[in-house]
């Protein structure tokens, strides 16, 4: 059921640390705005906003949480510990870092989908390759995603948002997303032309960039 409606646009909403924005109560406003606009769900960063925003609407919630470790990459979800805290806040959905790259203490792709299973949720493995994707599919994620083409030493540069990628998942049943670099209607539209069954964007929403972008035009064209 969940997986049925997520198919569609998931906004994500992430505002920056430093940004006005950045507070549970607006996030949660602006979760509603969205999907009074026809997001049929949401990506929700962090416990407390996870938790403001599951009392405003009633579409799927995609949660994670970012926390950087020392001497390791993945900064998605990477614990059990995170996982529990995304599930108690009451995400439908948990995102973590399916890349090939070491966690802390070891845990490993399979142990975080058992993990998020075994509290009654969704995994959503966030991928930069294909192989990746296939490898999550195989452990038993619900969904599988694009999220990571791009930000690893094997993906930098890569051309965004990477639809092909999706054309290399061999898992029946799984959900395929594309998130990364959709800026326009137009991606939206290739993506589930090349078979997206939902696509993630959230940069393309962000008003704090957005604003900077104009004002630093008008601030060049006064200089």
């Amino acid at each position: 059921m969940i997986l049925e409606r997520l198919r569609g646009l998931v906004v994500s909403i992430q505002p920056a640390a430093d940004s006005l924005l950045n507070r549970p109560e607006i996030v949660a406003l602006l979760a509603q705005a969205a999907v009074s606009s026809g997001a049929t769900g949401v990506r929700i960063e962090g416990a407390e906003r996870i938790a403001a925003v599951r009392h405003a609407v009633d579409v799927p919630i995609v949660g994670l949480i970012k926390r950087s470790y020392p001497g390791f990459e993945p900064y998605i979800t990477v614990t059990s510990a995170e996982i529990a805290e995304v599930a108690r806040a009451g995400a439908d959905v948990v995102a973590f870092d399916a890349t090939d790259r070491a966690r802390p203490g070891g845990f490993t792709v399979a142990a975080a989908v058992a993990a998020i299973r075994a509290l009654g949720v969704l995994p959503m493995a966030d991928c930069a390759t294909a192989a990746e994707m296939n490898a999550a599919a195989a452990a038993g994620a619900a969904i599988v995603a694009t999220t990571l083409c791009g930000y690893t030493a094997a993906t930098r540069g890569a051309a965004l948002p990477a639809i092909d990628l999706l054309r290399s998942v061999d898992a029946n049943g799984v959900l395929r997303i594309v998130e990364g670099g959709v800026a326009s209607p137009d991606d939206v539209s290739r993506a589930f032309a090349a078979g997206a069954d939902a696509v993630v964007a959230g940069s393309a929403f962000d008003v704090d960039a957005r604003v900077r972008l104009f004002a630093q035009a008008a601030t060049s064209e006064r200089a």
